[in-house]
């Protein structure tokens, strides 16, 4: 039962490079996934829905009882997690149902079975049906570095956003000021004039509410103007933050391949880790091969490599000189 559950972990989560079954598993959950957003959105069209009703139900049942079997084996094979963190066999489990992509993918089958015991607005189902398309960023490496960034500069994006809130009242309270008389509908209160605010600083300019009076127009004009360089912070904290992410993922990678072509050559082991390793980053294979040709470069050694596959050779026999790279 160990080995099985296991075997599940390998498929479902540590995705192991050349494991056969967890790509074509990967390969299936990213087709259904996406044909099930398809379905979501043509179903919207009532012509459409009220003509093919009962296949688009038949195709949910398909679909649920599928994320239902994935879920229910994520959950069993939690405690093959590496570390502490999941390894308790009911508390592991617990924390593991409590971690966001786990609830996201309860709450995307949960209305499903809920259908059969209360009755659920159609349109709310749809939206939470459609969540299912954010069970794609679990096989994209990118969003996972995306949402690693995110965690590590929300202080920092945060304050930036609080400031920005602080100056949408202020400024919705003296434009408020200004026009209230002028137009009391529009600016009849700061929430109304909050609307304003909000679509003058973020540079969108619908046009449905200006100022028209000259103080209005020229708080107006300032605050356009201040706005500009506050809208953008929040954009350029999380762009460092990116660009120093991919700066440690390659500096990660290219310390892994210094310690692995120290002795003159990558064996098997050291090239299946290295690949591990490269997936998990979210390199791509021109990039790893980047990094592979400036270690060797840096290191003065030559790691060898089949002509036709690309994959290491084996290790020269001891004694054998090592060939220097040209």
């Amino acid at each position: 039962m160990t080995r099985l559950r296991k075997r599940a972990y390998e498929i479902l989560e540590a995705g192991k490079p050349g494991d056969r079954l967890s790509q074509i598993a990967d390969v299936a959950l990213i087709g259904l996934i996406s044909l099930n957003v398809v379905a979501v959105i043509i179903e919207s069209v009532p012509e459409v829905h009220a003509e093919y009703k009962d296949l688009f139900f038949d195709f949910e049942a398909l679909s649920v009882g599928v994320f239902t079997v994935e879920y229910v084996c994520r959950v069993w094979s939690a405690p093959e997690h590496p570390g502490i963190k999941y390894g308790h066999p009911l508390w592991g489990r617990l924390r593991y149902m409590m971690t966001p992509m786990a609830l996201l993918d309860l709450i995307v089958i949960a209305p499903f079975y809920l259908l059969f015991f209360f009755v659920m607005d159609l349109r709310i189902l749809r939206v939470l049906r459609l969540l299912r398309i954010v069970r794609l960023t679990r096989y994209a490496p990118s969003m996972a570095l995306l949402f690693q960034v995110l965690r590590d500069e929300a202080r920092n994006i945060g304050a930036a956003l609080f400031v920005l809130l602080l100056l949408t009242i202020m400024a919705a309270s003296i434009v408020y000021l200004a026009e209230h008389q002028a137009q009391p509908v529009a600016f009849g209160s700061i929430p109304a004039a909050m609307w304003w605010a909000v679509v003058t600083m973020t540079t969108i300019g619908y046009g449905d509410v200006v100022p028209v009076t000259f103080w209005g127009r020229f708080f107006g004009a300032i605050i356009g103007v201040v706005s500009l360089g506050m809208v953008a912070l929040p954009a350029g904290l999380l762009a460092s933050g990116f660009s120093g992410a991919l700066r440690r993922r390659r500096l990660s990678y290219e310390r892994l391949v210094d310690r692995a072509i120290e002795d003159g050559h990558i064996d098997h082991h050291e090239h299946d880790k290295l690949r591990e390793i490269q997936e998990s980053l979210g390199l791509s294979d021109d990039e790893a091969a980047a990094i592979l040709k400036e270690s060797r470069e840096r290191s003065g050694r030559a790691v060898e490599t089949c002509p036709h596959c690309g994959e290491p050779l084996e290790a020269p026999p001891a004694g054998a000189p090592i060939k220097k790279s040209a």
